[in-house]
């Protein structure tokens, strides 16, 4: 099988990791009795000669070696091999490029015409007695044997003989992969994906073929196709419980009963998610099956599939939350982490689960906290999800961890969304505030979720605490210099710019100046002392700077009319995240909606991440604003949440956009 291995030049091909020397022995190791061998061998294929997808001349080489190993029966783990190949041969069509440029007729190119000129093998192997091998040839049938209607034989044969559960699903996606790639003969396709869907099929495989008629034909879905999918699940769960009742108890069946998992479980509910799309009470329905589903393997995938509809998409929650919260109960600790962590990122949007979140807490002080080996101690998820949620019961908690001699890092960030509710703790978070370590490398780290704080409570004792951390020269303060910015606008916020002048002035010409310029015209209103200040920072090069020169010119209304020139010159040019700041301050110096409204409409369509703020401006214009309630009324006829598809969102994603949503309301119940 290896008929010509030492007749490459191998020495001269490269892989990730250099020269390709090493190739021959996971080769010749891949077809080794020893597993722990094999699975080396298999690490090195993937850590070099095909890392993280990209196509080397050494991948060219090894491909033929590939399918000679394939041939080979008495070959274990053939299905790896497989998987191997049709990860090399889909490089060109993913893009994922090679590694010496981008995909097309390069490495990638010739990496496909490799594997499609080997996929004959891919048929003989449709028969294969090793289960795993069948599986992983369903689909490179379908992506390299360039014979649709021979490609379409083997899997309905394959399908009529094929008694693996997971053979037949992998054959079930391989059929909705044909009707993707082959529209010509999808018909045919769709004709087994229907009859495979309903009985005498097994729950599996029904459930598989529901989602790929979901994805490629929904016009062929069942009418009551949620309660339907749910009766599968559950059947399909009985008879997976029912296979893993402990005969010899080995140690494998012990560790799957402390650690259970059905991923392939978890793979058919997503697809069946994924193709419903924006029907979104559909999966509400379908997420209420599986979370009232009496395996709690099933309700564990349920639960992270929440995750996935209730970031995506907007919708009436509270049922499904209130569910997710009577997750939290049982003794099942991998499903009680799963529903913390859904709903530790929903913040007000899990209130439905307040009780449960509560409940929990209380219970299980131990889960106050969460200590990553080496770090310092963080805010447990329980706790976190139920401050996040504004509900003042986490109040006492987060007294008794702030009076413990070691808080955890970030706890003022999560006492910020409890508001006017956390006033008691505004004594504890000063104390903390003061013992802030000025000359330490950790100050800006320790300090910051601390000042959150300090902010949401109003707490205007906190004055001195803030001003020491300011204290020193301009260029002396350090670490602090990071929390620079914060300190001063909470100062401004708490009504205390004034007392922090002489510091304020010193910094009007760092990096800070157009923060610290804000707050002095926030304390004495002199716009002679700071408009030439932040004209100066306006037109800086760094955007950052601009940006919040911007937002302080804006706070200055029309005593600020000299800026006006330098902001429509920022309005109307430069990346669209850019202008909105500088046609803000447009609207808030001169009142007029003319300049302002073309570049909102152009910022909303085109980056999203600029709804919020152009809606926090519309909300302040009244009727001014009356010619993009259009973009308003459509936004809140849309499903999907702006935030969708993570970027630079992360854990804000759901309440950046539940922000949003009421402004738009506000503003379409004003018009």
């Amino acid at each position: 099988m290896f008929s010509g291995i030492d007749e490459v030049d191998w020495a001269s091909l490269r892989h990730a990791q250099g020269s390709a020397e090493d190739v021959p022995g996971w080769l010749r190791a891949l077809a080794s009795a020893d597993t722990a061998e094999r699975a080396t061998a298999l690490d090195g294929m993937y850590g070099a000669v095909h890392h993280q997808g990209r196509v080397y001349d050494s991948t060219l080489a090894c491909v033929p070696f590939l399918f000679a190993l394939l041939v080979r029966a008495e070959v274990p783990d053939r299905g790896c091999i497989v998987e191997l190949l049709v990860s090399i041969g889909s490089q060109a069509a993913s893009g994922a490029g090679s590694a010496d440029g981008p995909p097309g007729p390069t490495a990638d190119g010739r990496a496909r015409a490799a594997v499609c000129a080997g996929a004959e093998v891919f048929a003989l192997l449709a028969d294969d007695p090793d289960p795993a091998v069948r599986r992983a040839v369903a689909g490179a049938l379908v992506r390299f044997l360039d014979e649709p209607p021979r490609v379409l034989e083997v899997l309905r044969r394959r399908l009529r003989a094929e008694r693996d559960d997971r053979v037949l699903t992998a054959l079930t996606e391989a059929l909705g992969l044909f009707a993707h790639r082959c529209p010509a003969h999808a018909g045919r396709a769709l004709d087994l994906l229907a009859e495979q869907s309903l009985p005498p099929c097994e729950p599996g495989p029904r459930l598989a073929a529901l989602g790929q008629l979901a994805l490629h034909a929904p016009g062929r879905l069942p009418a009551d196709l949620v309660p339907t999918a749910v009766g599968l699940l559950r059947q399909r769960s009985a008879r997976r419980r029912l296979q893993a009742e402990p005969g010899t108890d080995t140690l494998v069946r012990r560790i799957r009963r402390l650690r259970p998992s059905d991923e392939q479980g978890a793979v058919l509910l997503r697809t069946l998610h994924r193709a419903l799309g924006d029907r979104v009470d559909d999966r509400i329905a379908l997420l209420t099956g599986q979370l009232t589903s009496p395996d709690p393997v099933d309700r564990c995938n349920a639960v992270w599939m929440s995750a996935g509809l209730l970031r995506g998409w907007r919708g009436p929650y509270e049922g499904l939350v209130r569910l997710l919260g009577a997750q939290l109960a049982g003794e099942h600790d991998r499903l009680r982490d799963a529903g913390v962590s859904v709903l530790a990122g929903l913040f007000e949007l899990a209130a439905p689960a307040a009780d449960d979140l509560h409940a929990l807490v209380a219970a299980r002080p131990d889960l106050w906290t969460h200590r990553w080996e080496r770090c310092p101690p963080t805010l447990g998820g329980p706790l976190k999800a139920l401050a996040r949620t504004g509900d003042p019961r986490a109040v006492p908690p987060l007294a008794q961890l702030l009076a413990g001699p070691a808080a955890p890092v970030g706890l003022g960030r999560e006492v910020a969304h409890l508001g006017r509710a956390a006033t008691a703790l505004a004594p504890a978070v000063r104390h903390r505030l003061g013992r802030v370590p000025l000359a330490s490398p950790t100050a800006a780290r320790l300090a910051a979720p601390l000042l959150t704080a300090v902010r949401a409570v109003g707490d205007r004792d906190a004055v001195p605490e803030l001003l020491r951390l300011l204290a020193g020269a301009p260029d002396g303060l350090g670490a602090r210099d990071a929390v620079a910015g914060q300190v001063i606008e909470t100062l401004t916020e708490l009504g205390a710019a004034a007392q922090a002048a002489p510091l304020l002035r010193t910094l009007l010409h760092t990096r800070h100046a157009a923060t610290a310029a804000g707050a002095l015209w926030s304390a004495d209103g002199d716009a002679a002392a700071v408009v030439p200040v932040l004209l100066r920072e306006s037109a800086r090069p760094d955007p950052d700077i601009r940006r919040r020169a911007a937002r302080q010119l804006a706070r200055l209304g029309p005593a600020a009319r000299a800026a006006l020139p330098g902001l429509r010159r920022l309005a109307g040019s430069g990346p669209v995240r850019d202008r909105i700041p500088a046609t803000c301050a447009l609207w808030h110096i001169a009142g007029d909606p003319d300049p302002v409204l073309p570049v909102f409409r152009t910022a909303w369509t085109a980056d999203p991440r600029t709804r919020s703020s152009i809606a926090r401006c519309m909300t302040g214009m009244g009727p001014a604003a009356a010619p993009l309630y259009d973009l308003v009324t459509a936004e809140l006829r849309c499903p999907r949440r702006h935030t969708a598809g993570g970027g630079p969102y992360g854990d804000r994603d759901v309440p950046d956009d539940e922000e949003l949503l009421r402004r738009c309301r506000d503003m379409a119940a004003g018009s």
